[in-house]
């Protein structure tokens, strides 16, 4: 016959936030038998170190169960040879994302049969977000998406949404959670079989959801602590193995019942405000239109409450077939409760340990010793404690608004009659009517926030200045269109009215622009708006190079074109043969500029000599070549201009002069050449790039009509008023621009004492910003969020001047948990063993001798050689057949763990980078001639996970956010400059009135120590100074006793 065990599912160890140190295999163990749970959770499968360690300290035992190895088993004659505990491998997944215009925070139990499914878990999950830095990993994916990646990769997998009624973090949450499960898991909510019903609720509160019908309710302890096991668990009687306890979990067969917390206990079980003592019932606080009758500030809905909201039964409704369940209290806590002593003092904890020693295990004294039994090793007060708990005769006190409540066993007078013993005097609340669900009323829930500029999009969609860019029949226009004023939009309209109504063939236009992904973006608007692909058939959309790389092909002229890594290895080359200071980047720069017809004062002439005979040895251009070669050609030939009759540039600002003259080669003896950009917006000095490019236009071709675009659609009037005061410093008179959308906050300006402290206060912000990302944060900050927005993590960017900077932001993002996606292609592809790897692979897809003589160079430390030949030969014939059907991240998994890479910090971000592609093709274009935003790391591609966007500057151009941190406005940092490098003043002023203009709803400045001149350009009528926090103190967060962990407070 089987027993009836005791099992806890979810746990956490020491390496999730705010949990104890005892957080271990041992510890876990000894108490799991000391309080009799025969089955408990490992909790935090996917931290690495802790799988480690797991698979160090146990060892297999039933099918899917381990067992602690004995060489670990702390000695206790207490528990010697009653309950062997067996783990189950669990963890706890919180996901914060943005959903239906709701930012949702939910946090989602998994079960496992093994330690290898989770390595294999985990490693799906390390591809979308950050599972190091905490037990219990935040993640911006989709409960759905999490939920379908789980049961992929492990069929056996038990998902079960935990503490589903918590209001910041969980299904149902008040706060953050869904109103339905369908709404949360859409076509996959039918592989949800149980929930995990949380502290502040018991069985028959859920008992009246009619669409929990068809689930099991399930109770777990969620215990921070080893001692905290058994708060709340589930009794099973099943054959010992894990697929018979998920079978318990998921169908109820084998699931006895549970052990519950008395919900009054929870600290979120009825309404109210804990700063004034304020507790209400879901009526009351209703009746107070669910304000504090103190204050005036929003309460915070209880559980209670909650329930009562989504309800669809009345109070008191029994379901058919329910498990039992018992409402219990840790043996500490009755025993103080009952003596009048703490429970954590030493007389209660001999008292505990007495009892165990003679009784047995803590939940059989609880709830099976006879109660004679107990008076003899215990006394009266002690026997009579626990009879009435078995009983529910307990005094009731709810928690409310993140203060636990008070369940009491004696009144004050009954405890007073007993000599020595403390108070239990505690203040009173305020009184709490019945939960009333006869006061049930439905709520119509609010519309989703509409943004301003979605209500007040003029009629017809553009408006006068748009509309007159659209139509003019002038030769020659140029469109000045501010941050925000609708240039794309413009641009495409443009398109579709030479298109629609002037009848002219797609055949015949040109769209040219400066990056993959802004060609990309204008074909699919274009196609979309026409209804097709077929539509734009001989239109010609691309970058200036691709043009110009296909209009020499087309000629027959052979182009062999230099890739970014190969320039790189070519400057790097260069740089070592003259002894040079300069970085690789800023060496490519200077040559850059003067290939566009500016002098170089860095670099003397031999210098870029010898970078053109490299390239000219391995018979390649760079891309500045390229421009220079289609020039000539253009300039020359008479034909091949037909499909530059209409002639359209994005991005006007950003040519240099060689681009300069392909458009007006290109479009020599055309119709129309249509130019739009701002040169407000000119960042690309570095690479000869003139802001003065629209003047240099109407000097040459005075007839130039020029229209300017003056509505900002994208910020509020304080960030507008910033930038346009930030920008004025610079020549070209006053800026003609009006912010469309409504006053907003003022722009925030913070500085810090230290470069760490100001990345601090970014993670922080951002914490903020989401209302927080674990269930202390979010408590102290709920007071909050009635006044200000909760974000989803991907409407936050963080913007620096330099790769450098962002590596600090990274750490500080990756150690406090937060999702992000990182932009530009950073100082790892510096390392020798990433530009050795790009290079290896290179030759697998080009096959060019160059690469692999690099390769080896780096990889073998030696030249080829008939040794280096084999080695290359046996590396060949393992990875080329992955080149072509293995994942990226996959194939580099593989290779760094041939070359012993895997603690390369360089390496891990290449890697990173590598899950957002899906072929290594796409991987290594994106490496060799990618823009500067193209390679994205800690992102996913398959699942879009919500994630912070941390990107340079230049990065940041074209896109927008909710929210924009722009860090680093510090002396030094921005404007960018050395002794030896004085900075571009005008150009670098640009380029932080591009940052500013980034942020549509909230701008926030920061800097370190002495800050930027421009920090005094941004006027106070716009903006709000501040200085960093120094680290708050705080208790150190723990998990506290039923009966006095109130006179602690949190």
């Amino acid at each position: 016959m089987k027993n009836v065990e005791i099992a806890d599912l979810h746990i956490h160890s020491r390496y999730s936030r705010a949990t104890s140190r005892d957080g271990n295999p041992e510890m876990l163990a000894y108490q799991a038998a000391r309080k009799g749970i025969r089955y408990v959770g490992t909790g935090d499968f996917t931290h690495p170190a802790w799988r480690e360690e797991l698979k160090e300290k146990l060892e297999p035992a039933e099918e899917g169960l381990y067992r602690l190895k004995k060489e670990y088993e702390i000695e206790d004659p207490a528990v010697s040879g009653r309950c062997e505990p067996r783990f189950v491998v669990s963890g706890e997944i919180s996901s914060i994302y943005k959903k239906d215009g709701k930012t949702r925070k939910v946090h989602s139990l998994i079960l496992l049969p093994g330690l290898r499914e989770a390595d294999e878990l985990s490693r799906r999950l390390e591809a979308i977000g950050n599972i190091h830095s905490d037990g219990r990993p935040i993640l911006g994916l989709p409960c759905r998406d999490l939920l379908e990646i789980t049961l992929e990769s492990c069929p056996e997998a038990v998902f079960i949404p935990a503490h589903i009624w918590t209001p910041h973090f969980s299904l149902f949450g008040a706060f953050s959670g869904f109103d339905t499960m369908e709404e949360c898991f859409e076509d996959l909510t039918p592989y949800i079989h149980a929930v995990e019903t949380g502290l502040s609720s018991d069985p028959p509160m859920n008992w009246t959801l009619s669409a929990l019908d068809g689930l099991q309710l399930i109770s777990n302890s969620d215990a921070h602590s080893p001692g905290k096991l058994g708060r709340e668990a589930n009794l099973l009687e099943i054959d010992g193995t894990y697929a018979g306890l998920s079978r318990a979990v998921q169908t109820g067969q084998g699931l006895k019942g549970t052990l519950e917390f008395f919900p009054e206990e929870g600290k979120y079980h009825c309404d109210g405000h804990r700063k004034c003592q304020v507790v209400l019932s879901p009526g009351e606080a209703e009746a107070a239109g669910n304000i504090c009758p103190i204050c005036g500030k929003k309460l915070t809905m209880g559980v209670s409450h909650r329930i009562l909201q989504l309800s669809d039964r009345k109070e008191g409704f029994i379901r058919e077939g329910a498990k039992p369940f018992e409402s219990l209290a840790p043996l500490p806590e009755v025993i103080g409760a009952s003596t009048g002593h703490a429970a954590s003092g030493k007389r209660v904890q001999a008292e505990y340990e007495k009892l165990l020693a003679h009784l047995g295990a803590e939940f059989s004294i609880l709830r099976e010793i006879p109660l004679e039994d107990i008076r003899k090793e215990a006394g009266e007060r002690v026997a009579e404690g626990i009879r009435r708990l078995r009983a529910g005769e307990v005094i009731r006190e709810p928690g409310f608004d993140g203060a636990y409540g008070k369940i009491r066993l004696f009144t004050e007078e009954e405890l007073e009659n007993t000599e020595g013993q403390m108070s239990f005097s505690f203040a009173s609340p305020a009184p709490v009517g019945k939960r009333g669900r006869e006061e049930k009323r439905k709520e119509e829930q609010p519309e989703s926030e509409k943004k301003g500029r979605e209500q007040k999009i003029p009629e017809g969609g553009l408006n006068p200045e748009q509309e007159r860019a659209v139509r003019s029949e002038s030769r020659r226009l140029a469109v000045i269109a501010g941050p925000g004023t609708g240039k794309t939009k413009t641009l495409v309209s443009r398109i579709l009215y030479l298109i629609r109504e002037k009848q002219i063939k797609p055949r015949e236009i040109t769209a040219v622009t400066f990056t993959r992904k802004a060609a990309a973006e204008l074909e699919e608007r274009l196609t979309k708006a026409l209804g097709g692909k077929q539509h734009l058939r001989g239109m010609q959309i691309g970058t200036f190079h691709s043009k110009a790389l296909k209009a020499l092909q087309d000629a027959g002229i052979e182009i062999r074109l230099a890739e970014n890594l190969e320039c790189r290895e070519l400057a790097r080359e260069t740089r070592a043969a003259f002894h040079l200071a300069c970085s690789v980047s800023k060496l490519l720069g200077e040559i850059s500029r003067i290939k566009s017809g500016k002098e170089s004062s860095l670099i003397p002439e031999e210098v870029y000599d010898y970078y053109q005979k490299l390239l000219e040895e391995r018979g390649l251009l760079d891309f500045d070549d390229l421009l220079l070669a289609a020039a000539e050609y253009f300039e020359e030939a008479d034909s091949g201009r037909r499909h530059f009759s209409y002639l359209l540039v994005d991005e006007f600002q950003d040519i240099n002069p060689v681009q300069y003259r392909l458009t007006e080669a290109w479009n020599r003896g055309g119709k129309s050449l249509f130019v739009i950009g701002d040169p407000d917006q000119s960042i690309y000095g570095f690479r000869g790039s003139r802001a003065a490019c629209f003047q240099d236009l109407l000097e040459d071709y005075p007839e130039t009509e020029v229209i300017r675009l003056r509505v900002n659609y994208r910020s509020t009037p304080e960030i507008l008023g910033a930038a346009a005061a930030v920008i004025r410093n610079n020549p070209g008179g006053e800026r003609e621009l009006e912010a469309f959308l409504p006053s907003g906050c003022p722009v925030r300006m913070v500085q810090g004492t230290g470069e760490l402290s100001e990345a601090i206060f970014a993670a922080r912000e951002i914490n903020r910003q989401v209302g927080g990302v674990d269930m202390l944060e979010a408590q102290e900050q709920a007071a909050d969020q009635e006044k200000k927005r909760v974000r989803g993590f991907g409407e936050i960017a963080v913007l620096c001047r330099t790769h450098r900077q962002m590596d600090l932001l990274e750490k500080t993002l990756s150690r406090e948990g937060i999702p992000y996606v990182a932009a530009g292609q950073g100082s790892f592809l510096e390392d020798p063993m990433v530009r050795g790897t790009c290079a290896f692979f290179r030759y697998l897809f080009l096959g060019e001798k160059t690469d692999r003589e690099k390769a080896a160079e780096l990889l073998l430390k030696q030249e080829e050689s008939r040794m280096t030949e084999v080695l290359f030969e046996k590396l060949e014939e393992t990875f080329r057949p992955l080149m072509q059907k293995g994942r990226p991240s996959r194939v580099l998994d593989l290779w760094m763990e041939e070359q012993q890479l895997q603690e390369n910090t360089a390496m891990q971000q290449l890697r990173s980078a590598a899950v957002l592609c899906g072929k290594m093709e796409e991987f290594l274009q994106n490496l060799s001639s990618g823009e500067e935003g193209d390679l994205l790391r800690c992102g996913g591609k398959t699942y879009q996970a919500d994630a912070v966007h941390l990107m340079t500057l230049h990065a940041s151009k074209g896109l927008e956010f909710p929210v924009v941190i722009l860090h680093g406005v510090s002396r030094g940092q921005l404007p960018l400059e050395t002794e030896k490098e004085p900075a571009d003043t005008e150009e670098e002023r640009r380029l932080f009135y591009v940052g500013m203009t980034r942020a549509k709803e909230e701008l926030i400045l920061t800097g370190a120590g002495e800050v930027s001149r421009f920090w005094e350009e941004v006027p106070e009528e716009y903006s709000k100074k501040e200085k960093t926090e120094g680290r708050r103190k705080r208790e150190q967060p723990r998990q506290l006793s039923v009966f006095d962990f109130l006179s602690q407070g949190e």
